[in-house]
């Protein structure tokens, strides 16, 4: 069984910072199996789509979308089986149910349930 959890959303106000984690467990968490996953952020805003914010591949490589870029900044710790996406200058519209994806590379992907995070004055 494949577990990501989130965690770290929660009610800020516009301009300040806010980390959010995605953490694994169970099979993906395995020895150095969660090395060999590629992770990205998405986020969801009701009757929007699902947007895309941030990725880290097995080898470190970063990619953001364009609201993302100067602002987010997503990183993995291997050893703890969690990814971060720390988010600065936050906005309204940041304001998101934001999901933790992990693709195999043979394809298998794990969604976790989100994590809330507000940005209102």
């Amino acid at each position: 069984q494949v577990q990501l959890v989130e965690s770290g959303g929660g009610l800020v106000q516009p301009g300040e910072s806010l980390r959010i984690s995605c953490a694994a467990s169970g099979s993906i968490a395995s020895g150095t199996m969660f090395n060999i996953y590629d992770i990205r952020w998405f986020r969801h805003t009701p009757g929007k789509q699902r947007d895309l914010v941030a990725g880290v591949t097995r080898d470190g490589h970063t990619d953001y979308a364009e609201f993302a870029k100067g602002r987010f900044i997503i990183s993995r710790d291997n050893a703890k089986k969690t990814v971060y996406l720390q988010m600065n200058s936050l906005k309204v519209d940041d304001t998101a149910v934001y999901y933790c994806n992990a693709v195999h590379p043979f394809g298998n992907g794990y969604w976790g349930r989100g994590t809330q995070v507000t940005v209102s004055s």
